[in-house]
């Protein structure tokens, strides 16, 4: 299995983009909020067992995604670049699907700041995601995540960059592109064909 992870800043567009890798190659779309918007209903963001339950249900989906017979998951996270935990994180997830001999893919969004603040009250983004519904709130979010964490690679070198030399790796500047463009890139990159396999 081909697992995709997309990683970039908040309303950078990984889910929609996510969503249209599957639409043209078979895979599934395993967003990031997939998780948080049911535990979200239950316990606070960041509480223990919050965070306890989103890391044990990413790490099973995967696993059983590995296991399922699946060509590929898409997987969506902001990844803090500078964050030991996050990396290994992210290190562990590709790890599982390389033991079930599949591998590891990194595709990283970039797009300006001013074009995110517009993308963060997209319909198909509010829909899928209700915490982001209070959009001052989600404006605030970006921009303290923005100010706060390493969210793309191509300032100074973040520890991150190890584990990304490692495996294939894109990185694409979708302010100007549609998610159905910035797909394209992704299949482009690498040599995925319209069944997910190269």
């Amino acid at each position: 299995m081909d697992l995709v992870i997309i990683f970039g800043p908040a309303a950078v567009g990984k889910m929609t983009v996510g969503h249209a890798l599957c639409e043209r190659t078979g895979f599934r779309l395993f967003h990031n909020h997939a998780i948080i918007e049911p535990m979200l209903e239950i316990f606070p963001f960041g509480s223990p067992p919050f965070a306890r339950l989103v890391a044990e249900f990413r790490r099973r989906v995967i696993e059983e995604a590995a296991g399922s017979g699946l060509p590929g998951l898409v997987f969506t996270f902001v990844w803090d670049l500078n964050e030991p935990a996050e990396i290994d994180t992210i290190a562990s997830y590709i790890e599982i699907a390389e033991s079930h001999g599949g591998r590891g893919r990194l595709v990283e969004l970039y797009s300006e700041q001013s074009e995110r603040l517009a993308r963060n009250g997209t319909p198909f983004r509010l829909e899928r995601k209700a915490s982001k519904r209070d959009l001052e709130f989600s404006q605030t979010n970006l921009l303290k995540m923005d100010a706060d964490y390493t969210l793309n690679t191509g300032g100074s070198r973040t520890k991150a960059e190890d584990l990304i030399e490692q495996h294939d790796h894109v990185r694409i500047d979708n302010t100007h592109l549609t998610a159905q463009q910035t797909a394209e890139r992704i299949v482009a990159a690498f040599g995925l064909g319209a069944d997910g396999h190269h």
